[in-house]
């Protein structure tokens, strides 16, 4: 296979990267099974990553250093795929949430990043990022909005996303931020590809005290994804994802119905906009 041309420039960090492990996997005349089992990978995960659909682990990148003999070469390439304006810790899921079938979110204090608004959005980042310029913060606003494009495919994922109430309570960015945020939310609704469910404050405790997503594929295997403080946390350890899962259908047998759901966010909007 040729290396690619300027008109073939590969439209993604992770597509340039699994361009270039093709074309030196050629070179060495290793087949995918072959180079997996000298970087000690699988032959569908070297697929993956040449097809651009996953970003390369470091580890992959510094194994193909040793097999291709271009010591830093492709550990500098990944690090240079994984800055497109996210942090490097979250490429991977990002990667993951394009190809998943199924995402089931739960959120504890603040809606989920592709339901977001471009103002509630922009309100979050503010607060998180005091001191970021206008520019920094309109680029960051521009990314997550770019995230909708998984719920815009021929066949999106069934997003799912659980709130509890203090997501629609706490004031981000004030009362007509979140009076649009919340018809936002009413409006996504209406997607047969997305349910929202409410936990009300009534139901007391929490079967889950941090936000967190599962992913889930057709071919497995499904993933957790953990919000922390610093960073993100990408989970794919059976057992996790297992207890992760049955978390996540506690919090949905604990939320109001989607209908009671619905109602209860018109109602908190109209509250924002008395």
């Amino acid at each position: 296979m040729s290396e690619p041309t300027e008109e073939q420039e590969p439209s993604s960090g992770a597509a340039f990267f699994g361009a270039e492990v093709r074309i030196w996997r050629t070179r060495a005349k290793l087949s995918q099974r072959e180079l997996g089992v000298k970087a000690n990978y699988g032959q569908q995960y070297v697929a993956k990553v040449e097809a651009g659909e996953r970003l390369a682990s470091p580890e992959f990148a510094d194994a193909c250093d040793r097999v291709f003999g271009t010591p830093g070469t492709f550990a500098r390439l990944r690090r240079r795929a994984s800055q497109h304006g996210y942090p490097d810790w979250f490429i991977p899921y990002l990667q993951l949430e394009r190809q998943a079938t199924g995402i089931s979110n739960f959120s504890t204090t603040l809606i989920m990043g592709m339901l977001q608004t471009p103002e509630y959005a922009r309100a979050v980042f503010r607060a998180v990022h005091p001191r970021a310029s206008v520019n920094d913060i309109d680029a960051k606003v521009e990314r997550r909005l770019r995230r909708r494009g998984v719920m815009e495919k021929d066949a999106p994922p069934l997003l799912w996303c659980v709130l509890s109430e203090a997501c629609l309570r706490n004031e981000v960015g004030g009362p007509e931020v979140m009076a649009a945020q919340l018809a936002h939310l009413l409006k996504e609704a209406e997607s047969p590809h997305i349910t929202l469910q409410v936990l009300p404050f009534a139901m007391g405790t929490l079967p889950a005290a941090e936000s967190f997503t599962l992913l889930t594929f057709d071919e497995g295997p499904n993933v957790a994804y953990a919000d922390t403080a610093m960073a993100g946390q990408l989970i794919d350890s059976p057992e996790a994802v297992a207890n992760a899962t049955a978390t996540y259908d506690r919090l949905r047998a604990a939320a109001l119905p989607p209908g009671q759901s619905l109602s209860m966010i018109r109602r908190v909007m109209e509250e924002y906009t008395r």
